[in-house]
């Protein structure tokens, strides 16, 4: 695992931890982003254009439970996360009058997709666990029409010494949290600490979505310094 990707035995343990989390998936993440993820959602939300919107990496439908006024596709490797988001959001849009998301799964790297088929793509706190991510923002770029934007949200590394805080924060805060809330020591957080940590910094991944050919690219760190959103846009034709 590195800052590009990780091997088939290492993504066959990400799904593994990540089937695990369902039940206590909220739970965690708001202590571990002391209550702020909320917040970064909305933001996303706020940014998303009319239309048609990809989410690569949906999980269980924490952020597109919310998501108003889209033809909203959710994307997700794990089908038990696609059971549990599909519940989750669909409920949600019925409430408000609204029609189903539309529910699929498959890959970042191998979208299922037609090319120039969305206005938006958008992944949130699911960038750093895709198997390759220099094919999955290949992939993005393909289905997106000409000056559709791409909005990534995921952990914060403005440099190394940040990286490191970062890692004892999940490793000793958020750690012996998720020990409680999952009661066992053996917790799918352990994994997920270590995608962070060999996760790369704001500015590789700048340089990944410009050598990709995405354009208007640019990132942002967002308060109090744990997630960067990164935003670029598909080239004009």
């Amino acid at each position: 695992m590195d800052a590009h990707g990780m091997d088939d035995s290492e993504w066959v343990e990400l799904q593994r931890n990540l089937l695990e989390t369902i039940p206590v998936y909220d739970r965690i993440n708001r202590f571990a982003t002391l209550g702020q993820v909320a917040r970064w959602r909305r933001i996303v939300r706020d940014m998303l254009p009319e239309g048609r919107v990809l989410e690569v990496g949906c999980g269980p439908g924490s952020f597109a439970e919310d998501v108003v006024g889209r033809d909203l596709v959710c994307l997700d490797p794990i089908p038990e996360m696609l059971n549990s988001a599909e519940e989750r959001v669909n409920r949600s849009r019925f409430s408000r009058g609204e029609a189903a998301a539309t529910f699929v799964e498959g890959t970042a790297e191998s979208l299922p997709f037609e090319d120039n088929s969305f206005d938006g793509v958008c992944s949130l706190f699911s960038f750093r666990d895709w198997y390759d991510k220099k094919a999955g923002l290949d992939e993005a770029l393909r289905v997106l029409r000409p000056g559709a934007p791409i909005i990534i949200v995921d952990p914060a590394k403005i440099n190394r010494i940040h990286g490191m805080l970062g890692v004892m924060w999940m490793k000793v805060w958020v750690g012996a949290y998720a020990r409680i809330v999952c009661g066992k020591r053996d917790h799918p957080w352990k994994w997920l600490t270590k995608t962070y940590s060999e996760f790369g910094t704001t500015r590789e991944y700048v340089q990944m979505l410009k050598q990709t050919g995405f354009s208007d690219v640019k990132a942002k760190l967002i308060f109090p310094g744990m997630a960067t959103i990164w935003q670029a846009r598909a080239p004009l034709e």
